[in-house]
């Protein structure tokens, strides 16, 4: 089956459908030794694509692996002020990954890696709204907790209910849906308890479990299935 040359490479993980034309505009890409100038012309599975003299191969079976990230680093390939990111810690051989969703640089816990660039889109789009959940150790006070829970507009910007419980620990448990950038510290602070620590423990049904920092597990298929038969 013959598919645009764009969705090809984010198949295999390479950049999102947008990125993937701007490399074919940027004259990065080449079938056969001819370099490609639309995104729309046509290949199949058979078809020798090269980004940046590399052939790449679209992903036929999707992978997804669990990734706990330390703290201080950047869910990017690459950084400009040159801060460590997430392919600094990653074993090399699991590098090719594509991450679903960023958490900041403070932020640790649960990342999914995906050889799907589809599967990355699908599960990140707004309309998802796959739930993550976060233990947050927030400082202040408590007891405004409720303007969080029922949403809350933050300078003009409306930020979904989130379900927050406290724990014995007198951390919070927090569940989101909507994936705006940095909700939980925004919505938090404005509620009067700034977050001190924010790790991700579950984004959908997978979980991060035993999982330690800087660590990779492959995601059963049957788990696979799940999520991506949800959305």
């Amino acid at each position: 089956m013959n598919i645009r040359i764009a969705k090809f490479i984010a198949d295999a993980g390479v950049a999102s459908r947008r990125g993937a034309e701007q490399m074919i505009a940027d004259g990065r890409v080449s079938v056969g030794g001819v370099t490609i100038t639309t995104p729309a012309f046509l290949v199949d599975d058979t078809a020798h694509v090269f980004v940046d003299g590399r052939e790449i191969r679209r992903a036929k079976n999707i992978e997804i692996f669990a990734f706990n990230k330390p703290i201080n680093t950047m869910t990017t390939t690459r950084d400009p002020m040159g801060r460590p990111t997430i392919y600094d810690v990653i074993p090399e051989k699991y590098r090719h990954l594509k991450y679903i969703g960023r958490l900041d640089f403070k932020t640790t816990g649960l990342i999914l890696l995906t050889n799907s660039g589809d599967a990355a889109r699908r599960l990140t789009l707004p309309t998802s709204e796959i739930p993550r959940t976060y233990i947050a150790r927030v400082g202040g006070d408590t007891s405004n907790l409720d303007l969080v829970r029922r949403g809350i507009t933050v300078d003009g910007i409306k930020y979904k209910p989130m379900k927050i419980s406290i724990m014995k620990n007198g951390d919070l448990r927090v569940t989101v849906t909507e994936g705006k950038k940095n909700e939980i510290r925004i919505a938090l602070r404005a509620a009067g308890a700034p977050v001190k620590k924010l790790h991700r423990v579950s984004f959908g049904n997978i979980e991060i479990g035993d999982l330690a920092p800087g660590q990779i597990r492959r995601i059963p298929q049957k788990d696979i299935d799940a999520i991506l038969k949800t959305h």
